[in-house]
């Protein structure tokens, strides 16, 4: 069956028609058969040295093969930065580590218990699109590795099979009739409590891997659908910020011109200082004389360029993830400048329970301790990131860490962890509800609070039959 095509209306071509796609030249090297054959470009070869090349070939094939995993990817401009950071190598640089233990959840959140329809997640009061299956460069800790490496998993209905892009027609036909039923049911959705879809996540992937004129086709049927805020979700300032060009500022130019009333917002994705500032020939960050760090030129241009619209907001959300930016003085700096050159920071992010994280994630009482520590010396403004975990349930804040001791309660003898539901599903009736658990400095994920439930407002352990310790108790007499 052919699949139906969206038709956009005279206002959507209008607009479609004065967008130019750019030409891009990334120089992007996949995988690693150009490093193993020496054709990569001269001062690229040495990025991997023999012993890794050989370590990761001798997986190949194997239940641990690494880019199956997830591919390997780098964009010559990112090359740059990584090859005098060992942060940014161990972002972009594949490890046998990763797969020493592959612990993990298929599908990371759930998402496939919200999502109405291929390639979007309608879990929050806004939705998420997987617009584009790839990106310019691919994180090793990457949140969607089954989306980039196209793994099969289970949906809720018993079927199996990779997860699929989002089609502009089949989603402005789902915004229309869950905005239609919301309406004629007195502001919110009879069956899960939503209220209208307002606010669309563009995600994948990375949507800055698609030409002007198929983002415009997605920014233009979303405006007339009624959505009202549209988010880019995007990693290219750090992978190659030249994407961000006169075409591409062009074309937003011409959408805010012909739908004023959308406002648009960047989410861009920094994990350390050293993806976008320059550095001393002895590895030390060059002070800016007008006061500051000196960026790199690209990065600063594109970020200035954003920041001079109005009707664009540049949002920046991190995980924490080890090797890469457990370091406070190093998340000091990039919360920082990065908010003195207009870029608010929104969330940082325990590491998610994918496939293989137990090689990325910091526990998350390090996590939290880390990112407290690195907003000494900000000001108010400048430390407005929370850290977040991703519950099945919602998004989570850890929002407290005690040192008193509570008696009783395991792990309690070192104090006690608050969580707080930020976000929830569908809607989100334990909202701002709370999780108490004595402490685990091993923990990276809940499951290692199972055992130490002191009091679970917010059901995020007893949604999984596990209860507080006080109700085991009185179970007990």
């Amino acid at each position: 069956m052919a699949m139906e095509k969206y038709i956009p209306s005279d206002k959507e071509n209008t607009f479609l028609a004065t967008v130019q796609n750019g030409r891009y030249d990334r120089q992007i090297i996949n995988g690693l058969k150009k490093f193993i054959e020496g054709s990569a470009p001269q001062d690229m070869k040495d990025f991997y040295s023999k012993e890794e090349l050989d370590a990761i070939v001798a997986l190949d094939g194997s239940d641990r093969d690494l880019q199956k995993r997830m591919p390997i990817k780098i964009t010559r401009h990112y090359f740059q930065q990584a090859v005098r950071s060992k942060s940014l190598q161990t972002l972009v640089k594949a490890s046998p580590k990763e797969t020493y233990d592959l612990d993990g959840a298929e599908d990371p959140g759930k998402q496939m218990s919200y999502s109405p329809i291929e390639g979007m997640i309608h879990k929050y009061e806004l939705a998420l699109l997987y617009v584009a299956a790839t990106c310019s460069a691919h994180c090793r800790f990457c949140y969607r590795e089954e989306l980039i490496a196209k793994k099969d998993v289970e949906r809720p209905d018993g079927t199996i099979a990779p997860k699929g892009l989002a089609q502009i027609k089949d989603v402005v036909d789902y915004i229309l009739e869950h905005n239609r039923i919301v309406s004629e049911n007195g502001g919110t959705h009879p069956e899960t409590g939503r209220e209208k879809l307002r606010e669309v996540l563009m995600s994948g992937g990375d949507p800055m891997v698609l030409g002007n004129k198929n983002i415009a086709q997605w920014l233009c049927a979303l405006a007339q659908a009624g959505v009202e805020n549209i988010r880019i979700g995007t990693k290219e300032l750090a992978f190659f910020p030249e994407r961000f060009d006169e075409h591409f500022f062009a074309m937003l130019d011409a959408f805010h011109k012909a739908y004023p009333q959308i406002s648009l917002r960047m989410m861009v994705h920094f994990n350390h200082p050293d993806e976008f500032l320059q550095k001393n020939p002895d590895g030390t960050y060059i002070d800016n004389p007008n006061g500051g760090l000196e960026w790199i030129h690209e990065t600063l241009s594109a970020v200035k360029q954003l920041r001079s619209r109005s009707w664009i907001n540049v949002d920046n959300q991190s995980p924490i993830i080890a090797d890469i930016n457990d370091n406070a003085d190093a998340l000091r700096i990039l919360q920082r400048e990065l908010k003195r050159n207009g870029i608010e920071n929104h969330y940082f992010f325990c590491g998610r329970d994918i496939v293989g994280h137990k090689a990325f994630n910091v526990p998350i009482e390090t996590a939290w301790k880390i990112l407290n520590e690195s907003q000494r010396g900000l000001s108010g403004v400048e430390a407005h990131a929370r850290l977040s975990i991703t519950h099945y349930k919602g998004k989570t804040e850890v929002a407290a860490i005690t040192d008193t001791p509570v008696p009783g309660v395991k792990g309690g003898e070192n104090g006690v962890v608050v969580f707080k539901l930020l976000r929830g599903a569908a809607d989100a009736s334990n909202r701002a509800k709370v999780t108490i658990v004595g402490r685990n400095p091993d923990a990276i994920w809940f499951n290692g609070y199972d055992d130490r439930v002191v009091v679970d407002e917010a059901e995020l352990f007893s949604m999984y039959g596990i209860k507080p310790i006080s109700t085991q108790l009185e179970a007990a007499e």
